[in-house]
């Protein structure tokens, strides 16, 4: 691997805005021709992203954060409709009138006033050009054969801020779809056994689609620092791991 910065931080840096002294949440920059974007790790699958003056929510969940004291949402993206992802409570103070929220079909039964991404719709949502990815289980099933996350259900999306492409995958497995990926700057994808991935499923993946860093996400009780040893001997990938359990 070109370089691999592993930083596992309850703190860094402060929000650059104001938030109580007990929520701390680290934010890493990512340079873009039109200004630095930057991404916050508020935990579990659950991020927000500043660029260009608008504030990105994705999965926005109360256990991880106080929505109470965080900027107001621009745009809001919801990968699917499990509670850990679809939160009324979160959304409820993070949600302004003028907020545009994508989702999925399944998630717009319990949202109103969203806008619905199919699996590989693109959109440009307030100047930001969002790629709707399938999300899905192809292993991973429950006691009644059924997968965690069936196919069509959810969305991992491909946001382009200022020519970077930065790719959430939502709940998924290492499917096609993510391995057909390319140019991808940044990438999060999740290792939460049994619902999604195994390291060595994420290690394969982005052996596959090759993003510039790598983030594990909503990784649970799997240890992420295994993808250290597993990706090795990747070229061009740097492994950044967060807080992001």
């Amino acid at each position: 691997m070109k370089k691999i910065h592993i930083l596992i931080m309850f703190f860094i840096l402060m929000f650059p805005f104001s938030a109580p002294a007990q929520q701390q949440f680290a934010t890493d920059v990512i340079p873009t021709p039109a200004g630095d974007a930057r991404i916050t790790f508020l935990g579990h699958g659950t991020l927000m992203l500043a660029f260009a003056g608008k504030i990105i929510h994705i999965d926005p969940f109360s256990k991880v954060a106080d929505y109470a004291t965080l900027p107001r949402a621009d745009i809001i993206l919801l990968t699917h409709d499990h509670y850990d992802h679809l939160d009324p409570q979160a959304l409820k103070l993070v949600r302004t009138t003028k907020s545009v929220v994508i989702l999925t079909e399944a998630s717009a039964k319990q949202l109103q006033g969203g806008i619905v991404m199919h699996n590989g719709e693109e959109k440009t949502v307030q100047g930001v050009k969002i790629e709707a990815v399938p999300a899905y289980n192809l292993v991973h099933r429950r006691d009644d054969g059924q997968p965690f996350h069936p196919k069509g259900d959810g969305n991992g999306y491909v946001l382009t801020l200022g020519g970077k492409r930065i790719y959430i995958a939502g709940d998924t497995e290492n499917i096609p779809e993510m391995k057909a990926l390319r140019d991808i700057d940044v990438a999060f994808l999740p290792m939460n056994l049994p619902y999604t991935m195994t390291p060595e499923m994420a290690a394969e993946a982005a052996k596959s689609f090759q993003p510039k860093i790598l983030y594990p996400y909503h990784f649970g009780e799997t240890d992420p620092m295994k993808l250290e040893d597993l990706l090795k001997d990747a070229k061009g990938i740097e492994l950044r791991i967060r807080n992001l359990q």
